[in-house]
């Protein structure tokens, strides 16, 4: 192992809870850095699988990983900001500790930054899904992704680039921690789908963001389907998943962010909601298709006046004033 030379220029924070499986693959995309100026801080959420050994071994051989423990389980976002409390380093990123970086990500989002000085960067990311063998194969780009990080931009604002609004997740991220910590953003606790505001919120506030088309990284769909994204048939998850959604709306639309807001409708009413409507049509509890009604005649509201909406949406907007 080659340790860096010079002060860490990037903190990587992963949170982890009952990941065994996949923890080690993980770590070992860290490892796998072209960059090496980074360091980890690992947070176990009071795991009690493998989880908490795999952090602690890692602790243990490499000093670049730093072990944080909770000792009752606190969720995802209380997690990352267990980490956000402790960065001192310049710049902080997120892995979950069931996805994956590639070898460059770090490469080219803290390089880009170090270039143009933007409060954070985003890169592209690909679904790694089950193989039916035990394995997993890594997706394509998918055209939403594609817009919001190709071609690449720097230094850009939501309202030159309103597409990038479509990134929404946290680990496709690298960001000053001054920017964090200026602007107040934590992740909510207690909630699912907690990347959807804050993302939306840093668009909002940023004074100027990157965008690369490079693939960094690999977001995992479990082949047990525990993921929280595989599970949007549960009442209480598909409430945070709209919740989620109107939040990050509300962000940019609190900002004055216009073109933003009509980008995030047009991709939720064309790409999130035709599958919760599938669900919503067969499904035994009459609060599931109430409150994806609600929420479809408030999205429709909020985007009514755009063009850009299709007939298919069209279709979302009428079945929802059937519920």
């Amino acid at each position: 192992m080659s340790l860096p030379s010079a002060p860490a220029a990037v903190t990587i924070i992963v949170p982890g809870f009952e990941v065994e499986e996949y923890a080690g693959e993980a770590l070992d995309s860290l490892r796998a850095q072209t960059r090496e100026d980074w360091v980890a801080i690992l947070v176990d959420d009071a795991s009690t699988d493998g989880t908490s050994r795999i952090f602690a071994d890692a602790a243990a051989s490499d000093p670049r990983f730093r072990l944080v423990r909770h000792v009752r389980q606190q969720g995802l976002g209380a997690a990352r900001n267990t980490g956000l409390d402790l960065v001192e380093t310049p710049l902080v990123g997120f892995l979950d500790a069931d996805d994956m970086l590639t070898p460059t990500a770090l490469e080219r989002l803290v390089g880009t930054l170090d270039e143009t000085g933007s409060d954070f960067a985003l890169g592209a990311y690909v679904r790694l899904r089950p193989d039916g063998d035990g394995g997993y194969t890594t997706g394509i780009v998918q055209p939403w992704v594609a817009a919001a990080t190709d071609p690449e931009r720097r230094a850009t604002t939501i309202d030159q680039h309103p597409a990038a609004s479509a990134n929404i997740v946290a680990w496709s991220k690298v960001s000053r921690i001054d920017f964090w910590r200026r602007t107040g953003l934590r992740f909510p606790v207690g909630r699912l789908y907690e990347d959807q505001v804050v993302a939306q919120r840093m668009y909002a506030t940023a004074r100027a963001f990157d965008v690369v088309p490079d693939v960094v990284a690999h977001w995992r769909e479990r082949a047990d389907g525990s993921s929280i994204t595989q599970r949007k048939d549960a009442v209480a998850v598909l409430q945070d998943y709209l919740d989620g959604m109107a939040g990050g709306i509300a962000e940019l639309d609190r900002a004055g962010h216009a073109a933003a807001v009509q980008q995030r409708v047009h991709l939720i009413l064309a790409m999130d909601l035709p599958p919760l409507v599938r669900i919503a049509e067969e499904h035994p509890d009459d609060a599931y298709r109430r409150a994806l009604g609600v929420f479809t005649r408030d999205i429709w509201a909020r985007g009514g006046a755009s063009a850009a909406l299709d007939e298919e949406s069209s279709a979302l907007a009428a079945a929802a004033r059937l519920w």
